[in-house]
């Protein structure tokens, strides 16, 4: 489920606005984008995967919040941790090109 917005991060691009299925953010009247229906977050990570600067955090917990702050995620690394694991942004390596993949296509007969 959908937790943090982080206002220091983000730049109001609104993509997170414009790719949630389920209409869960609203525009902010400063252009940050607002947490506004929470409960109808698919936890799809959609927002997350498409933020270009790490803004959002969604929690892989889609039954309830979990009240985290930005403080803990930012010490955990866990801002845009999704976004990371698949490898989107630059610098970043695609996750086909991670060796566990390898590993697993060679597993699999591929």
């Amino acid at each position: 489920m959908i937790e943090i917005v982080s206002e220091s991060r983000c730049v109001s691009c609104n993509q997170c606005v414009s790719v949630c299925p389920t209409n869960v953010f609203d525009r902010g009247e400063d252009g940050i984008p607002v947490i506004a229906r929470q409960d109808d977050c698919q936890t799809c990570f959609m927002c997350e995967l498409y933020c270009p600067v790490d803004a959002l955090y969604v929690s892989p917990d889609s039954e309830g919040v979990m009240g985290v702050t930005e403080e803990e995620l930012e010490r955990q690394g866990l801002l845009g941790g999704y976004r990371e694991k698949v490898g989107w942004g630059k610098g970043r390596v695609p996750v086909a090109k991670h060796q566990f993949m390898y590993q697993l296509s060679k597993r699999s007969g591929f």
